[in-house]
């Protein structure tokens, strides 16, 4: 014994391509279809539908790319199940919403789905009238959706208009006469195939309709819970189906409260109820889907009966939803209050779900910029750290010192400065006719110790980077794998390079100061390297404008320096000199370690700027205006 099949009578849906009301059965559009095609309508509310349609793909189409850009890579609280809604908000919009405005009278998608061994295949085998789908004991039964349809609707379905993200395969149901039993009849399925869409052409069901069974979403298989909930993203209306035993469960009303949430159309099918305690668990789950806002739902309740060797329900068992369905399928007005509520309630939720994906930017932009500052306050340190060693005498000691003793002579030049016999320019060449070591020497003790505070500087800072990053949330997911704390191979090989560019700079600047003749005669005298040691020295031991003789830094090391310097280019030149290469070396040192920052940085580059969040936020009052108006978008009103 089969169930009776859908009421006949449905008209038709239309097509694809030439979306018009028809005669029941597919057949030639009638007189008044005709008429309403060949003469324009009085001027009216539904003559906006397709300017208002095409608007509301625009602005959903923009949303979709607001949303594909958006970013949430740091590990805080909240951003992943915000990841996630951002994923599911991308899917619905292709797999549903797009389509669906820009194909406002396809048929509807009314997915059946519920818990694990609810009875889902049982009913859509007794909602056509013979075994479509498997039905059996294995769990899961169904992990292949199959999507059954009237033969003339098989266009809307065959495109990527409705889920394009799933491959079409063509299912081939069986002969009813044959009496297959529900778990050998119908589709079979391939376990493997989870983003493929059998889909079947069923005769018994209405034009307008189309059935969905889809896995359980309550499935231990990850992959079929995903599925799941994607073809209910993708639904005009759910059948949804729960047993006596099992209509409390939390897994089932988890999705429930969303439909709740996106007001879409829901028939819940009380499944395998005992005889006799019908009316008091039917009242029960009204009033629980009453207090979750779900009170609009319609309730069919399946008493629990045996099958036939067929494994079908008695006949006339879901009659009152087989009813239910083709009334809705049967009239293009009810198909198109259903869809347009469905759209209406989606597009609410995407304007709420856009918001919150905005103000999860938002607070990535606030975690990005505590690290941030986290790593700019521990360089900004090593910046310091350096030009205070340049600043201060620190790198006019030990070897430095000794080489610049060598360089210039010791004893007999510091006493004929002391006792002031003559001037010092007199004496520069005779002092120094024997040249007791070179200014290489003293350049490469100055560059050793420059670029040993550096890499000093720059491993503590990368050091209390990287302890700090990891005593915040965001920061420890961001550097796992990673250690950062480590001065990289490369860094000492740039610092150098730092170093010797600077010392090339100074002799490019005393070249250009001494452009006169006599002056350059002087430079030529001392040599132009000795020239730029000296001037090293004189930088290293300036603070603040003054220079060492001015107020006594390294002592005699910075006044030999810069009366060396006054020799040859005056006191005025020399305090400029002096300030041009401090600045040319903390332009240097500040460059070099942002670099080196910029280890840590670069990590948060996917953190996007305020600007681009706006972008989403900018589109929220827009959603929300047409999911409070979207009825003079939904099409045609009569059928």
């Amino acid at each position: 014994m089969v169930s009776t099949p859908f009421p006949s009578g449905a008209p038709d849906a239309g097509s694809p391509d030439e979306p018009l009301a028809g005669s029941p059965g597919g057949g030639p559009p009638d007189a008044s279809a005709a008429a309403e095609a060949s003469v324009p309508a009085a001027p009216g509310p539904l003559d906006a539908a397709p300017r208002i349609a095409a608007e509301a793909v625009d602005l959903l189409g923009r949303l979709r790319t607001e949303l594909e850009a958006a970013r949430l890579p740091l590990a805080i609280d909240g951003a992943a199940d915000t990841e996630g809604v951002r994923r599911a908000a991308v899917g619905q919009l292709d797999d549903y919403v797009l389509p669906r405005y820009r194909s406002l009278d396809a048929p509807l998608l009314a997915v059946v789905g519920g818990s694990t061994g609810a009875g889902k295949s049982t009913l859509v085998n007794a909602l056509v009238g013979h075994p479509v789908t498997r039905a059996g004991a294995i769990r899961p039964t169904t992990r292949q959706p199959i999507l059954l349809h009237h033969p003339d609707d098989v266009e809307w379905f065959t495109t990527a208009r409705v889920l394009p993200g799933l491959s079409r395969t063509i299912g081939h149901r069986a002969d009813p006469g044959a009496h297959l039993p529900a778990e050998r009849a119908g589709v079979d399925p391939d376990p493997r195939a989870t983003d493929t869409l059998a889909m079947v052409a069923e005769p018994q069901l209405p034009h307008g309709l189309a059935l969905l069974d889809a896995p359980d979403i309550d499935s231990i298989a990850d992959e079929n819970r995903r599925l799941a909930a994607q073809l209910l993203s993708a639904a005009d209306l759910w059948i949804f189906v729960t047993t006596a035993n099992r209509y409390a469960d939390a897994v089932p009303w988890e999705l429930l409260l969303d439909a709740a949430a996106r007001d879409i159309t829901v028939a819940v099918v009380l499944d395998r109820v005992p005889s006799g305690v019908e009316d008091e668990v039917a009242a029960d789950l009204s009033a629980l889907l009453g207090r979750r806002g779900l009170g609009g739902a319609e309730l069919f309740v399946v008493t629990e009966s045996p099958l036939d060797p067929d494994g079908m329900l008695p006949a006339g068992t879901v009659a009152p939803l087989q009813q239910w369905l083709a009334t809705i399928a049967h009239d293009a007005g009810s198909r198109s209050e259903v869809a347009r509520r469905t759209l209406n309630g989606v597009v609410r939720q995407l304007a709420d779900k856009a918001e919150g994906i905005a103000r999860a930017e938002d607070d990535q932009r606030q975690a990005a910029a505590r690290l941030t500052g986290v790593v700019e306050s521990a360089y900004g340190e090593a910046r310091e750290g350096v030009l205070a060693a340049t600043h201060d005498g620190t790198l006019l000691r030990g070897e430095v010192l000794s080489r610049w003793q060598d360089f210039v002579g010791t004893g007999e030049f510091f006493r004929s400065l002391e006792s002031g016999i003559g001037r010092l320019r007199d004496r520069i060449t005779a002092f120094l006719t024997g040249r007791p070591a070179p200014a290489e020497e003293v350049e490469t003790a100055i560059e050793t110790g420059l670029h040993a505070v550096l890499v000093e500087q720059v491993a503590a800072a990368a050091e209390e980077s990287e302890d700090r990053w990891r005593q915040d949330a965001a920061g420890r997911g961001l550097l796992e794998g990673r250690d950062l704390s480590r001065v990289p191979e490369d860094f000492p090989d740039r610092a150098a390079a730092e170093i010797r560019g600077w010392q090339q700079d100074l002799i490019r600047l005393i070249e250009d100061e001494g452009a006169g003749k006599r002056t350059m005669a002087r430079v030529t005298a001392l040599g132009v390297n000795g020239v730029a040691v000296t001037l090293m020295i004189v930088s290293f031991a300036s603070t603040g404008g003054l220079l060492g003789i001015e107020v006594g830094i390294a002592g005699g090391t910075a006044v030999v320096a810069q009366k060396l310097l006054e020799s040859i280019f005056g006191e005025d030149a020399v305090r400029r000199l002096a300030r041009r290469s401090q600045q040319n070396l903390t332009q240097r040192v500040s460059d070099l370690l942002v670099r080196d920052a910029r280890r840590f940085t670069i990590l948060l580059d996917e953190v996007r700027e305020e600007e681009e969040t706006g972008q989403l936020r900018g589109l929220v009052p827009g959603l929300r205006r047409l999911g409070d108006s979207g009825a003079s978008v939904t099409g045609r009103t009569g059928a």
